[in-house]
């Protein structure tokens, strides 16, 4: 008898760890789920589809930039079938984010952003969304990887991107990531196609900024110089004598009457560094020219002629 007991036991031990899973999926997914839309995007002759998150009672729900592309306004339809129009209150493909707002019935439920910093490599994450079509589905997996860079849709890189093993489809796009507690820490925003388990977020801290812009300005604010420029590689006999890293940024072209103009910079310049920040290509001097660098002078070294120059530019806002 007491053999038995045991061996009863021994099952139940090893039911735990599986029981423990289940429940943290299910009542992440149980938190979330209600806050989770299907958005369809009417505009174009087959029109796209994709998911989006409820993150305020008064309308405000999050999505991908390319899930609403270029229309002014979508449908929703809610987890409850409840359907309703949105407008797109703010759209920045540099981040494949977007914001739209809804007339929502009293009572429906919002999630909330999470702090993405505090995931690790292996962290449970669950994906929600409408993968092809399939309404509410969740999919659950690990946090693969953090900090990874993702090129968008314009060609610029995004930043801080999650890579997770939570299955994702077409459909699934804008929808969440949500950590084990309930809060979304990503939105999710792409997948490779052909590969196993390669699939990718925002982070919840790039979406907590591009909100806060587009609350404020309808857009997110970002500065250019205006010039054509590409990142080279630096002889390693003069990136040593200068202290600059193997690669910079050479100026191809610059901008009649803009800021790098009217700030003495010339094509054949080399950027190495943006107010004392070191450029090591393209996509550096594209991430330090955001908002922050509009209305004020930045100071550029760049390497001309064999020697470093030092050329105060004012940035202007690139065009939304």
């Amino acid at each position: 008898m007491r053999a038995e007991t045991d061996h009863l036991a021994d099952d139940r031990r090893c039911e735990l760890p599986l029981d423990a899973y289940s429940r943290a999926v299910a009542e992440a997914a149980d938190r979330v789920g209600p806050s989770v839309v299907r958005v369809e995007n009417r505009v174009g002759p087959r029109g796209s589809f994709g998911s989006g998150t409820i993150l305020a009672g008064d309308g405000l729900i999050l999505t991908n930039s390319h899930v609403v592309a270029a229309a002014r306004r979508v449908r929703i339809a809610l987890a409850d079938g409840a359907e309703a129009e949105a407008e797109v209150i703010g759209n920045d493909p540099d981040t494949d984010l977007a914001l739209l707002r809804a007339g929502l019935p009293p009572g429906t439920k919002a999630a909330s952003l999470g702090d993405s910093k505090s995931l690790r490599r292996g962290h449970l994450v669950v994906a929600i969304g409408n993968p092809l079509g399939f309404e509410s589905t969740v999919t659950a997996g690990v946090v693969s990887a953090l900090g990874r860079s993702l090129r968008g849709r314009n060609g610029r890189l995004i930043d801080d991107v999650i890579q997770t093993d939570a299955a994702l489809n077409p459909g699934s796009s804008g929808g969440p990531l949500v950590s084990a507690t309930g809060e979304v820490v990503g939105v999710n925003t792409a997948m490779i196609g052909g590969a196993q388990g390669l699939c990718f977020a925002i982070s919840s801290n790039t979406a907590r900024f591009a909100l806060g812009a587009f609350l404020r300005h309808g857009r997110v604010r970002r500065a250019h110089l205006g010039i054509v420029a590409q990142t080279v590689p630096l002889p390693r006999g003069i990136a040593i004598a200068i202290g600059a890293g193997p690669r910079a940024v050479r100026i191809g072209a610059v901008e009649a009457g803009g800021p790098a103009s009217a700030g003495g910079l010339r094509a054949g310049d080399v950027i190495i560094g943006l107010d004392g920040h070191a450029i090591g290509g393209a996509d550096d001097l594209i991430r330090l020219l955001d908002a922050d660098c509009l209305d004020r002078s930045v100071v550029l070294s760049v390497l001309r002629e064999g020697r470093i120059a030092e050329r105060a530019v004012r940035p202007c806002e690139r065009n939304p």
